[in-house]
């Protein structure tokens, strides 16, 4: 893809030839090394010592969606960092959580990220959610290579359908298979307690705050059982990323609204060390 050296400061022939509107195509074609999942391991014994990052949540209310993810990255039995981002906006009305390893999912985000942006300009028009959430697939399928080596890479997908006029999420395996969920979802190695936590407190009717406050709710109730999820840092005023999806677009909750909300639910638990509990019948 370099510049021919007889025609200096002009575009490579490849840039100007009609194509696919995907920008993952066109790297396929003409440089398919830049993709994370054509990149060749070294040899190695034994697993591969990777950051990982770990829990995510997603949880509709009416008129959105909230997509939150802990901040808590570890590397083995260690934590690695504390203050990582895992939930990344993918256009003005959707939004990706990352779990797995680290390095490779926010590499593919911001491949993700690029290939909606340049379907929109090439095509002057955005992509649908459905379409974005087939894509998002297609690039996870990419990486399974690097899957059945040990670094796997697992998103969480959500947004607004502005077609459909609802909020909806989509979760994935490391083949690229694609589960649409209902109401609410969670992935990583907290997804198990975050997703009991979910079944219990999640309503239809919730409100944004109230929503907002579940995601928190389950990240907590995640980080109580699973070491490699991280709690609120008080301390650090390190809290939870949350974000907001609904048909005005994308917006993530600031550090002191977030603090606020971690706050109200730590008090909570000194009352109800387990949490909320909701109805028996």
């Amino acid at each position: 893809m370099a510049a021919n050296s007889h025609e200096q400061g002009r575009l490579p022939a490849a840039f100007l030839r009609p194509g696919s509107s995907s920008f993952l195509d066109f790297l396929t074609d003409h440089a398919p090394e830049r993709l994370p999942g054509h990149r060749a391991l070294p040899p190695v014994e034994g697993a591969v010592e990777a950051v990982h990052g770990t829990t995510i949540v997603a949880a509709t209310f009416t008129g959105g969606v909230v997509l939150a993810g802990d901040r808590r990255a570890t590397m083995g039995n260690m934590i690695a960092q504390r203050d990582i981002e895992k939930v990344f906006p993918a256009d003005e009305y959707s939004a990706v959580g990352i779990a797995g390893t680290a390095g490779l999912a926010v590499e593919l985000v911001k491949l993700f990220q690029l290939e909606l942006e340049h379907f929109e300009k090439v095509e002057g028009h955005t992509l649908s959610l459905e379409g974005k959430a087939n894509r998002l697939s297609t690039m996870i399928r990419g990486n399974l290579g690097m899957a059945m080596q040990g670094l796997a890479v697992v998103p969480l997908f959500a947004g607004y359908d502005l077609e459909r006029g609802a909020a909806r999420i989509f979760s994935y395996d490391v083949t690229g298979g694609r589960s649409e969920e209902h109401g609410f979802a969670a992935i990583g190695s907290g997804s198990l307690f975050a997703r009991g936590s979910l079944k219990k407190l999640h309503r239809p009717d919730l409100s944004e705050e109230q929503a907002a406050t579940v995601a928190v709710q389950a990240l907590y109730d995640a980080a109580d059982d699973d070491s490699a999820t991280g709690g609120p840092d008080f301390a650090r005023r390190i809290y939870p990323i949350v974000t907001v999806i609904t048909e005005d677009g994308y917006r993530r909750l600031g550090g002191t609204e977030v603090g606020e909300i971690a706050r109200a639910v730590y008090d909570g638990r000194l009352q109800l060390p387990d949490g909320p509990q909701a109805p028996a019948v």
